[in-house]
């Protein structure tokens, strides 16, 4: 068996193959899908507040599971295959042998004298790749709506916002569109994921409607340490992020990896001597947040700009997001008013597009020869001028118009059907009443608190509906025969 697989004459390994960029490219696949599953299901498990848990955790899981059977019944083929119209690919299955096992092409992206894309791995390989990237950037919509979306209208969203909005993007910069034969820069999914989600979440965040004011006033996480190891995941799994946008284990996958690295690094730092400098003491999801924004900031240059110009990029990153989610946040109407619940704006959309603005000014024409197949391509600060930093924000405000119109409609329409938002006495209990279901049980097993049988107490309640304890008993009391004591505190 091992000897027919590896004959070169063998159906398991055609003449065009290279099992190194294969390799490659599915271990970047899975790297991307660790970021989601468990990444950011666990982020947002964690990060939240205790009794939504369990609700945060399943957003995140549903959109990947959803988006998958999206993604390969019509989805790819509307993202990267051939062109229907300036912004969208022809609609079709990738379920077939015929079509799995052929060599991977992106059929609208020929460019003049250039030819189209094509990987030496199967389309099988570039099916699984995309779909990570289209799966995780529902996912971080979610951030937006966390701790009141009803989940019946999540279940019915993701998928009508993967194929109204996500393959749009996903077509026109990377699959061959308008934007993409331009010349806009997008190396691996600034625009098409970040900017899309975190102008989509905003968007969603204002049609749902805001938390309860005791949630919004009083969210702390349930669980630091796991929020850090989701956000451990999310860094070491951008290496599959970055490294695998080149489609192939070439020169600019090193550099990209090398770069979204130091980038994140540099990031961290800036955001941590922020809050030191404005706030007396360094801030663990502060860190948190800068190494997102240093991750997302990269993306759309990684592999098209030099290390020092990452440092660079890291330094922004993480001050430029500081800043309008610190500072303007406080003083905008707008954004005061839409409950944005993880930030996903500031993070995300504000990270990406200044990303991309900065791709159109350090991107170098050497790498830039490599990775596209428009000719002459060169950041402003290398003789390229302002044209294409005016590409850049033209290709930007494209993403923002279409998400903001699509992700509205989208919403709207599913709003005459099931509700957007949970009713408040729904939100007071939150997980229990969304699931059944709770992240701790912090009784005994199966045992309910119930406050009519035991004494109550009230402490540290403090305007915001937070610090509320409810006891059994004194707290000195022991534990006996006479049933469980303990202490649940109401997070």
């Amino acid at each position: 068996m091992a000897a027919s697989a590896y004959a070169a004459a063998a159906l398991a390994a055609p003449d065009w193959l290279n099992k190194g960029d294969n390799a490659w490219q599915l271990t970047a696949a899975t790297l991307v899908g660790i970021q989601s599953m468990p990444g950011l299901v666990v982020l947002y498990g964690s990060i939240v507040k205790k009794k939504w848990a369990v609700n945060s955790a399943f957003m995140a899981l549903y959109a990947y599971a959803s988006s998958l059977l999206v993604w390969v019944l019509v989805g790819f083929r509307m993202a990267f295959g051939e062109r229907l119209l300036p912004f969208w690919g022809k609609a079709g299955v990738a379920l077939s042998q015929d079509y799995l096992v052929r060599r991977a092409a992106l059929s609208a992206t020929a460019h003049g004298d250039t030819p189209r894309t094509e990987p030496f791995y199967p389309e099988a390989t570039l099916v699984l790749f995309q779909f990570e990237f289209a799966a995780i950037t529902l996912v971080l919509l979610a951030g937006s709506v966390l701790g009141r979306m009803n989940i019946k209208a999540w279940m019915a969203f993701t998928p009508l916002w993967l194929l109204f909005s996500y393959t749009v993007g996903a077509f026109s910069l990377w699959g061959g569109g308008f934007l993409y034969h331009w010349g806009v820069i997008d190396y691996s999914g600034g625009y098409v994921i970040h900017l899309s989600s975190g102008v989509a979440g905003f968007t969603a965040a204002y049609w749902v409607g805001p938390r309860l004011k005791s949630d919004r006033e009083r969210f702390s996480p349930n669980n630091i340490l796991l929020m850090i190891a989701g956000g451990g995941l999310l860094w070491m799994g951008w290496a599959g992020f970055n490294g695998g946008a080149p489609y192939a284990a070439n020169i600019a996958a090193s550099v990209a990896v090398l770069n979204t690295n130091v980038s994140a690094a540099t990031s961290l730092l800036t955001w941590t001597c922020l809050d030191v400098i404005f706030f007396g003491k360094p801030s663990v999801i502060g860190a948190v947040q800068g190494m997102m924004t240093g991750l997302v900031c990269i993306t759309p240059g990684a592999g098209l700009v030099q290390t020092w110009a990452a440092v660079i990029m890291g330094m922004f990153a993480g001050s430029v997001p500081w800043f309008t989610m610190m500072i303007l946040h406080k003083k905008s109407a707008l954004l005061m008013r839409v409950d944005d619940t993880l930030a996903v704006f500031h993070t995300h959309a504000v990270a990406g597009l200044l990303g991309g603005v900065l791709t159109g000014l350090l991107a170098t024409p050497t790498l830039l020869r490599i990775e596209s197949p428009v000719p002459g391509l060169r950041g402003a600060f290398y003789g390229g001028g302002i044209g294409q930093v005016g590409k850049q924000l033209a290709g930007a405000a494209f993403v923002v118009a279409w998400n903001v119109a699509v992700t509205s409609l989208i919403l709207l329409v599913i709003g005459l059907v099931i509700p957007l938002r949970m009713p408040d006495e729904e939100l007071m209990i939150g997980d229990d009443a969304a699931h059944g279901e709770e992240a701790y049980a912090l009784w005994g097993d199966g045992e309910k608190f119930d406050a009519t049988r035991h004494d109550a107490a009230r402490v540290g309640g403090g305007g915001g509906g937070g610090g509320i304890m409810e006891r059994e008993g004194s707290v000195g009391q022991r534990l006996s025969g006479m049933g469980a004591r303990g202490v649940t505190i109401q997070l």
